[in-house]
């Protein structure tokens, strides 16, 4: 099981402007989302993130760079996942239940909370909308690159996003989570995972092989 030092900024706030956080990130360690748990699906992307907090924000970084993009949906709650998408799965206190954020390139935005894949409580679009987002893309020349494709994601997630729990401060929390890589409707489809994951079919909903994140 993966562990990750999540390092305290106390300079970055919720109302940080979102091109000084990306630049900050960019100063920061980057963790690679390269696990490929179904051999099926072998394509793989280059996927990286960064990850910082303060008292109470959360602030990530992703950093990808593949041979297509496809960003269809816009609003919230989308099946982000049949786009070019990254995620991130996150579990407080040991607890079984989870949320899981998912956002393609365009920065849209499905989240959702529950100890399982079935049933989950989709959040409302007035939370989700306090997810700050900063996108970035650049396209080559696919005759020229096997990556063409680059962009760049930078969240600032302020604790109150995470509804069903309530903070003092997200300083000295454990948690439990895994980021992931997708692209369902993609030419190439791919699954990649932070922490590895066991299982015959793609499958994130698998708290199981959540690693561990430490906030310093």
């Amino acid at each position: 099981m993966k562990q990750l030092e999540v390092p305290y900024l106390p300079l970055l706030q919720k109302d940080t402007p979102l091109a000084e956080v990306s630049e900050l990130l960019d100063k920061l360690e980057k963790n690679a989302i390269d696990a490929v748990s179904w051999p099926s699906y072998n394509y793989k992307p280059q996927v990286f993130f960064s990850v910082a907090h303060s008292k109470d924000c959360l602030f990530v970084k992703f950093y990808v760079e593949e041979e297509a993009i496809r960003a269809v949906f816009r609003r919230t709650n989308d099946p982000v996942y049949k786009d070019s998408c990254v995620e991130l799965f996150i579990a407080f206190n040991q607890e079984k239940a989870y949320y899981n954020l998912e956002f393609n390139s365009l920065g849209s935005c499905l989240m959702a909370y529950g100890p399982e894949k079935e049933n989950r409580r989709f959040l409302s679009e007035a939370v989700i909308r306090e997810i700050k987002r900063y996108a970035q893309m650049t396209v080559g020349d696919a005759a020229t690159s096997d990556t063409p494709v680059k962009w760049e994601l930078t969240l600032v997630i302020p604790e109150e996003v995470f509804c069903f729990h309530q903070f003092g401060s997200l300083h000295e929390q454990q948690c439990r989570v895994n980021f992931y890589k997708c692209g369902d409707d993609l030419p190439t489809p791919h699954y990649l995972t932070w922490n590895r994951i066991w299982a015959a079919a793609p499958d994130f909903h698998l708290p199981e092989y959540f690693g561990e994140l430490q906030f310093l």
